[in-house]
């Protein structure tokens, strides 16, 4: 999933994202916000889309995994 954030809001969508380690997040061209990318199972996505959007996450972004290797 890659989803953008207001940098202050930052915390409150990662608390809201179950992830396998830690969500990488890189600052946009426009200052005050980032782009948070992390790795969540698609049920789970469900269950949680409308927490990301009441936190802070726009333009939401699933991108399906073809093979990953932990």
């Amino acid at each position: 999933i890659l989803l953008n954030v207001p940098n202050e809001k930052i915390a409150a969508v990662t608390n809201i994202l179950p992830v396998l380690k830690s969500p990488t997040i890189l600052p946009l061209a426009e200052e005050g916000w980032s782009s948070l990318h992390s790795v969540i199972d698609e049920t789970q996505f469900w269950e949680v889309i409308d927490e990301l959007k009441n936190a802070g996450a726009e333009d939401i972004l699933i991108i399906p995994i073809d093979k990953m290797v932990i």
